[in-house]
């Protein structure tokens, strides 16, 4: 860190002024001595912003800006170092394979059963593009190479010359940062934020998932006696960029068909290099004496078999492309005509006793095939379940079989199995409300097998919006029916989840159609909006616990989807205690989970980074597939129940019922301005107007977290744990001890106290706030206080984070550099509120990603 931020100094030096350098030193100096008490330099420091221009504010902003996202690199690449040397040192990490396969044996889990289990599992990453990513392409590639760089350098056996070469390419990287224009000038389109999430599919899954699945196959036949198949698909990865449509105007049918088509040119691009490679390396002569015909004559076989493989594949590409064909290959139409040759390869060399070299690219080439398919990510589609009112209205009135939109839930369900059952797909006309519904399904079913995932209906609420959908896409005459995924987001919604749920399987027909096997989506960001951070948590541990009964009793087997942002106040949070945490019985069948806007590059940007993700990933998930942790204690459950009661009063209390909430939050909090910003391609409310409810939970979230009150995330904690009866307080200690759901809450919570700063947001009240709301943020904070109190209580600590030491010292590392961000911030958005213009309007877009930088996620 020291040394990139000297790069940095450097460069601003030779690039900005020798005074804007000296103004950066300045500043730096005075807000590590205000972190430290010192009220001179607090004051000195608040003098010093508050007489910058608009220009001299942007630059400072984004010196310091730029040092925070340099240290996220250094913080990521040390991250993979630490554990390299670890690892060379023979030191076992937690949730690492072979620390949790050996404990899983210890405790009792019979080998047979954990092979089972670990070879069955499927996990699957969905990668989801969101209004917060601040962090501009160009910028992720740069630091990417840094990361690079770095690793050279750590190298020991380096001559002068390489690492004079390295060097330079640290100093090329950062003056390309600085001289790099860090605001988008337009808007980037879902196609834009594809491309995004395709590059880190291609650059580093592509190499981590194969190398991870490999690492699980020698720990599994080392422990049980057998390895992982060459088709398990243990981990996939799947996108919604491209196919979110919920709230999204922008994406179309036809947004979706050239995602797809990109997709696929870039799989067919990855798998013919690899082909092109196993030709190299296969010039293997010896074949089976009941080898296929299909290897030919010729004297190397194995390179015969696959130069026609590389010819479809390149045709594959071109198609993709839009380019003509080149010759008479003809382009793959499904991922088993790419596998089929691999697979025939590979059982040959096993044949003649070449099991080595059947095992090296060959064998990861196949499992590739089985991750990645034809399509890379497969793109799950979502819609807000009212679209899907108005579009089966418009059909059944086109139809003659009047308003499905003005029937009750039992007679709208009943029409859309008449629709499903009685009627054959029909000529739809493109009115309003079923023309872009009815061209998405059909853009859906031209693409080849593996492209499209799943069909996500956001705001379920009764049987009828999942059978609805089901009834569009037999009208619409889709040949291979998408699975149907029903997302229940609100408190309400949680509550009424197994209900709709065993409404449908009730239902003869649907059983048929999803052939025991139903997948469910729960929603933690707007859950969380509605209810507060305990309220949703509870909430979505008891929906899950009743989701999984439901689906036993009617034989059905369940995958749970877990919406989850980047953020605690959206259910985010570290993934081995999200899995620790889970119900009984909730991930038996494997599970689904989003990865969300910058968290994918804090967790997939870098190959050692990725690699450590994905192994706690899928080890979690087997240890709580194979040894969840038990049911609560009925006492325990009552105690949740009334804290949870309590929470949601508070938090409904201030954000629904108090009058000020909205205009203070409006005034104290950049939240109007965040919708103007170019940084992604959603809008950031689902509807104009309207207070906090119409706010996409994102922004909810990220308007918070630029003024480092982080509200969302433990508003209503600490004035329920307080009011706890003090014959309950043993049990919550206790809970807070040995109950792993309860435990990770409030770890959960304990990192954002830590994480947040209310001297700061009480800084943004004194400029932007008027004075008649200045005490509703008082009172804010002080229940932030009440929270630390009540949290440091409960949990018998002294301090924030006593038993992380390792994030308290990056927080304190990252404060003096955010701070004057956040100063400016604010004067900015005085002045931008006074007379917008577009100078402030880009000094004000700096200090946001400035602030996300520094607090490492922001939505």
């Amino acid at each position: 860190m020291r040394r990139l931020g000297e790069l940095l100094g450097a460069t601003i030096a030779k690039h900005a002024g020798d005074d804007v350098f000296a103004l950066v030193e300045q500043v730096r100096a005075l807000s590590k001595r205000a972190r430290e008490g010192d009220a001179d330099a607090s004051q000195e420091l608040t003098r010093v912003l508050g007489a910058l221009d608009v220009e001299r504010a942007g630059t400072l902003a984004r010196a310091f800006g730029h040092f925070l996202a340099l240290a996220n690199v250094a913080e990521q690449h040390h991250r993979v170092r630490r554990r390299r040397e670890r690892r060379r040192e023979g030191v076992v990490q937690p949730a690492a394979f072979d620390e949790v396969l050996p404990r899983l044996l210890a405790r009792g889990v019979t080998p047979e059963d954990l092979g089972a289990r670990a070879r069955s599992l499927h996990v699957e990453l969905v990668l989801t593009a969101h209004p917060t990513q601040a962090l501009r392409r160009t910028n992720r590639h740069k630091y990417r190479r840094l990361a690079g760089a770095l690793a050279t350098l750590d190298r020991e056996d380096l001559t002068p010359y390489e690492r004079r070469r390295a060097d330079a390419t640290l100093r090329r990287e950062i003056t390309a940062l600085w001289l790099t224009d860090d605001v988008r000038v337009e808007r980037p389109t879902p196609v834009d934020e594809a491309k995004g999430g395709l590059d880190i599919v291609e650059d580093v899954l592509w190499h981590t998932v194969p190398d991870t699945l490999r690492e699980l196959d020698e720990v599994l036949l080392a422990r049980t006696g057998q390895g992982l198949p060459l088709d398990a698909r243990t981990i996939t990865v799947a996108s919604w960029m491209g196919g979110d449509r919920d709230g999204n105007p922008f994406v179309t049918a036809e947004v979706t068909r050239a995602v797809c088509a990109e997709s696929r040119r870039r799989a067919a691009k990855l798998f013919a290099g690899e082909v092109r490679q196993l030709i190299d390396e296969l010039s293997v002569v010896a074949l089976p004496k009941d080898a296929p015909a299909s290897f030919g004559t010729t004297r190397e076989p194995y390179r015969n078999v696959l130069a026609g493989l590389l010819a479809r594949l390149e045709a594959t590409e071109r198609a993709a492309a839009g380019a003509p064909p080149l010759g008479a290959a003809v382009p793959l139409s499904s991922p088993e005509e790419l596998r089929e040759p691999l697979h025939r390869c590979h059982a040959a060399l096993v044949a003649v006793g070449a099991e080595d070299v059947a095992g090296g690219r060959l064998a990861d080439a196949i499992r590739r095939s089985y991750v990645f398919g034809l399509g890379l990510a497969p793109i799950d589609v979502r819609q807000d379940a009212e679209v899907h009112v108005d579009a089966l209205d418009a059909a059944t009135r086109h139809m003659g079989l009047g308003p499905y939109s003005e029937l009750d839930e039992a007679g709208r369900a009943q029409l859309a199995l008449d629709v499903l059952s009685r009627y054959r797909p029909a000529e739809l006309p493109e009115v309003e409300g079923l023309g872009e519904v009815v061209a998405t399904l059909k853009a859906c079913d031209e693409q080849p097998d593996g492209a499209i995932g799943a069909y996500v209906i956001s705001m379920s609420r009764e049987p009828s919006d999942v059978l609805s959908v089901l009834a569009l896409q037999h009208l619409a005459g889709v040949r291979r029916r998408l699975r149907v995924v029903p997302l229940f987001e609100t408190l309400d919604d949680l509550e009424r989840a197994p209900d709709v749920m065993k409404r449908l399987f009730a239902i003869p027909r649907y059983l048929e159609l999803i052939g025991g096997r139903q997948e469910i989506m729960i929603g933690y960001s707007d859950s969380a909006k509605d209810a507060g951070r305990i309220g949703s948590a509870w909430a979505l541990y008891r929906a899950q616990e009743a989701l999984v009964e439901v689906c036993r009793a009617h034989g059905v087997k369940l995958t749970l989807f877990h919406g989850r942002g980047g953020t605690v106040g959206r259910g985010g949070g570290p993934t081995s205690l999200a899995m620790r945490s889970q119900p009984p019985g909730s991930i038996e069948d494997g599970l689904r989970v989003t990865v969300q806007g910058e968290m994918i590059e804090a967790q997939l940007g870098l190959v050692g980074v990725a690699r450590r993700a994905l192994e706690v990933y899928v080890s979690s998930a087997i240890e709580a597939a194979v040894a969840p942790a038990a049911a609560p204690r009925p006492e325990w459950r009552a105690a949740m129940e009334a804290l949870s009661k309590r929470s949601v009063e508070a938090y409904r209390g201030v954000v629904r019922g108090e009058p000020r909430f909205v205009p203070y939050f409006r005034a104290g909090t950049p939240e109007p301005e965040l919708g103007h910003l170019r940084i992604g391609s959603r809008p950031a409310r689902r509807a104009r107007g309207g207070g906090v409810e119409s706010l996409r939970a994102i922004p909810w979230i990220f308007a918070w977290t630029q003024t480092r009150l982080l509200l969302p995330a433990w508003l209503g904690v600490g004035e329920a744990l307080a009011k706890t009866p003090a014959e309950e307080r043993s049990t919550l200690e206790e809970m807070a001890r040995d109950w792993p759901f309860f435990q990770s809450s409030l770890d959960l919570v304990e990192m954002v106290l830590a994480k947040a700063d209310p001297q700061i947001a009480a800084h943004y009240d004194r400029v932007l706030v008027p004075e008649e709301l200045r005490p509703l943020g008082a009172e804010l904070r002080a229940r932030f206080e009440t929270t630390v109190r009540e949290v440091l209580a409960v949990r018998g600590h002294e301090g924030l984070l006593r038993d992380n030491p390792v994030l308290g010292r990056s927080i304190q590392l990252r404060n003096p550099y955010v701070d004057p961000i956040n100063a400016v911030q604010a004067t900015l958005l005085l002045r931008l509120r006074e007379n917008a213009t577009p100078e402030l309007e880009r000094a004000f877009a700096i200090t946001v990603q400035g602030v996300a930088a520094g607090m490492r996620n922001t939505g």
